[in-house]
């Protein structure tokens, strides 16, 4: 009797370790997204001192401009990891276009407000993928506990539910390199 009394403590202790260690990585998911949150957050700020500076010199670039407002909108109001990938991904290559159309304007370049813009938003997209990285390495891990044996039986009888991955559209293509120009 004591033995299966000494067993049956044994494995409610396991179940317990095995349910902390779900809550634990559970909480690091909501953690990374957060730390993501505050840097989108950020981006959405400086997007439009960018786009305002920029501006005032490339007048005839309206329809990018209305492009980039439409994608922060979007990404700001998204719900969901798939919208929220989604809309910052077409963001990201609006500003990319708008950072490329800078090029044709040698006075902007040269404006010491434009060029702090520009480096506090790329600072911004490097905090962006350490942080998002951070995050897909972190629902890896929890997702890997929700599934793995015994752990999925501790998830299923407390409804633990798979995280989605933070994916932009657009960054598995190949990049086109052309040396013939």
């Amino acid at each position: 009797m004591v033995y299966v009394i000494g067993v049956l403590v044994a494995l409610i202790i396991y179940l317990i370790i095995i349910y902390n260690s779900l809550v634990k990585l559970k909480v690091r998911v909501k953690n990374a997204w957060s730390q993501i949150d505050v840097q989108l957050k950020r981006r959405h700020d400086l997007i439009p001192n960018l786009v305002n500076t920029v501006k005032g010199y490339a007048k005839h670039e309206r329809e990018l401009f209305e492009t980039i407002a439409k994608y922060r909108s979007m990404a700001q109001n998204a719900k969901n990891m798939k919208e929220i990938g989604e809309s910052e991904g077409h963001l990201t290559e609006a500003m990319q276009k708008l950072i490329a159309i800078v090029e044709n304007y040698p006075e902007l370049k040269a404006n010491e407000n434009f060029l702090q813009l520009q480096e506090e938003l790329v600072s911004t997209e490097n905090k962006i993928a350490f942080a998002r990285q951070f995050y897909n390495d972190t629902v890896m891990k929890y997702n890997t506990r929700i599934e793995s044996f015994p752990s999925n039986i501790i998830a299923g009888m407390f409804n633990f539910k798979k995280a989605d991955f933070l994916l932009f559209p657009g960054e598995r293509e190949n990049v086109n390199v052309n040396f013939a120009e």
